[in-house]
C-alpha cells in the first residue's frame, strides 16, 4: 500500500514540475493526458481562461486501452483540433513517462497534423 502511495506522490511531484514550465492558450492549447487503469483521456485546455476546449477518450471512442488504441486516440484528438482550427499545441504528459501509450498519443496527434 505504501508503494502505491509513493508512486502517486512521485507522479504528482513530476506533474507540478512540468506544469510550472508549460501553459496553454486559446491559440496554442495544452494537450493534457490522464491514464486510469482502464481508460485514457486527453483534453485540449486553455489555461488562461481555465477551460477545456475539447476532449477525447478511449471509453467514448470505443477504443481499447492499448498502444494502438492510444495512437488512434491521438489521431481523433488531432482531427477534432483541426476542425476547431487549432494546429499548434503544447503536450503535457502529466508526470507519466514519455513511453508506450503516452508516446503513442503524441505520435498519433503528430500524424493527424498537430504541431508541438
Amino acid at each position: 500500500m505504501n508503494n502505491l502511495n509513493s508512486k502517486n506522490q512521485g507522479r504528482a511531484r513530476r506533474k507540478r514540475r512540468i506544469r510550472a514550465k508549460i501553459s496553454g492558450s486559446l491559440n496554442k492549447p495544452r494537450i493534457s493526458v490522464f491514464r486510469s487503469l482502464k481508460n485514457i483521456n486527453v483534453q485540449a485546455v486553455d489555461d488562461l481562461q481555465g477551460r477545456t476546449l475539447l476532449s477525447a477518450g478511449t471509453k467514448e471512442s470505443k477504443l481499447k486501452d492499448t498502444v494502438e488504441g492510444a495512437k488512434k486516440l491521438g489521431m481523433i484528438l488531432a482531427e477534432k483540433c483541426l476542425k476547431a482550427k487549432i494546429k499548434e499545441v503544447v503536450f503535457d504528459r502529466s508526470g507519466y513517462k514519455f513511453h508506450g501509450k503516452i508516446k503513442a498519443i503524441a505520435e498519433g496527434a503528430r500524424a493527424g497534423g498537430l504541431v508541438f
